[in-house]
């Protein structure tokens, strides 16, 4: 497996627009190849009778039932509101018109 240099750090550092100390490039170096190393120990895993899977454990989405109970009334709600028009939030335009 082919190793990262410190050119190649340097490199992927400028596309990121990120800078860092010689130091840090020599770090980074060490510690990406190590994570490609690791990277390269699992590649080499027998899988072929693992089936594909989207998560780790079976687990399945558990929903609870929809169930109406009291809430809120429409003066409590906004009650808190900075600024209320027609019995609706009244927030600053954030788009222009058009």
């Amino acid at each position: 497996m082919s190793r990262i240099s410190r050119e190649e750090v340097e490199h992927i550092a400028r596309l990121a627009e990120l800078e860092f100390s010689e130091e840090e490039k020599e770090k980074l170096a060490v510690q990406l190849n190590q994570i490609l190393e690791h990277a390269g120990r699992i590649s080499q895993l027998d899988i072929k009778d693992v089936p594909p899977t989207s998560h780790v454990l079976p687990l399945t989405n558990v929903f609870r039932e929809d169930e109406p109970r009291p809430s809120l009334s429409l003066e409590e709600v906004l009650a808190n509101a900075a600024e209320v028009l027609d019995n609706c939030f009244l927030v600053p335009q954030i788009l222009e018109e058009g």
